[in-house]
């Protein structure tokens, strides 16, 4: 509690009542500003009464942040879906490989670590620009003759932000799957189940804690990112975080900034804890 109450509430609290200003020209760039020189006491009255909700009646009046919260959930659910369809087979696979190459094959997934965010993202422009490797290879092995447009696109976007969270989605999932008993695989064999069948009624539901982890550890930053729709989409990409940035550094202006940033992480995080409590009244059913 005490680490939640340093790291999350009091910052959240901050930016609450930066969302509740004013935007003003002076450091930093809003208003009400608490006044000691009048006594504390006496000017608490006056500054929570100069705060307001007017900003958050601007999101909803303005096209921009709402499309910007309606793409960015559209881009961080279909990367989360191609990172769970390439992760699953990975982190199965490390599952089921022999013990002792199981410790090297983890540190290749998180090899990329060690290595800058930002250079990683940006290595992807020498790949997917038009003379980049990728056109390249394909027209090499004939595939295409002429280069293709991935880069600026959001198909970029989607590939930079697959391979940049896909060991988030394998490291759960390998945790789910690694301590799976292989006896319930044999007794569903030899009930008469197929590998097939015995994989999705018994495998897949035992591994769904390392799905769900996975899932919300991806589409989290997935939702709010930034780097990579800056640098893989171009201007043209439309997302949450790129507009959050734009408000802060562009416009200078905090208080909008800052009730964008509230409306984000209430959309992720009261879902999250209903999502939590929901399955804490299950396990109470089941037990």
């Amino acid at each position: 509690m005490l680490w939640l109450l340093i790291f999350f509430l009091a910052p959240f609290f901050i930016v609450l009542k930066i969302s509740l200003s004013d935007m003003a020209t002076s450091i930093p760039p809003y208003t009400p500003q608490l006044d000691t020189k009048l006594g504390l006491l006496s000017s608490i009255p006056a500054y929570f009464k100069a705060l307001d909700f007017e900003n958050f009646i601007w999101l909803i009046e303005d096209n921009l942040y709402w499309k910007s919260y309606l793409s960015s959930l559209k881009v961080a659910t279909i990367s989360t879906l191609f990172v769970l369809l390439i992760g699953y087979p990975m982190a199965y696979a490390l599952a089921r490989a022999p013990t002792r190459w199981r410790g090297v094959l983890v540190l290749l997934i998180i090899l990329p670590f060690w290595t800058s965010f930002l250079i990683r993202i940006y290595s992807w422009i020498g790949i997917l620009k038009t003379e980049g490797f990728l056109n390249y290879f394909l027209m090499w092995i004939g595939i295409i003759d002429t280069p293709l447009e991935i880069l600026n696109t959001n198909i970029a976007v989607y590939i930079g932000i697959v391979y940049s969270y896909l060991p988030f989605m394998i490291l759960p999932l390998y945790a789910a799957l690694e301590k799976m008993d292989d006896s319930l695989i044999e007794a569903a064999l030899d009930l008469g189940s197929t590998r097939v069948t015995a994989f999705w009624q018994v495998t897949f539901p035992l591994s769904m804690p390392g799905v769900i982890a996975g899932c919300f550890l991806v589409f989290i930053p997935a939702m709010g990112e930034f780097v990579i729709p800056d640098i893989l989409g171009g201007s043209e990409t439309l997302m949450i975080g790129k507009t959050l940035w734009s408000e802060f550094f562009n416009n200078r202006d905090w208080p909008v900034a800052a009730a964008v940033a509230v409306v984000l992480l209430l959309l992720l995080v009261i879902p999250i804890v209903l999502f939590q409590r929901q399955q804490e009244k299950e396990h109470e059913v089941v037990a």
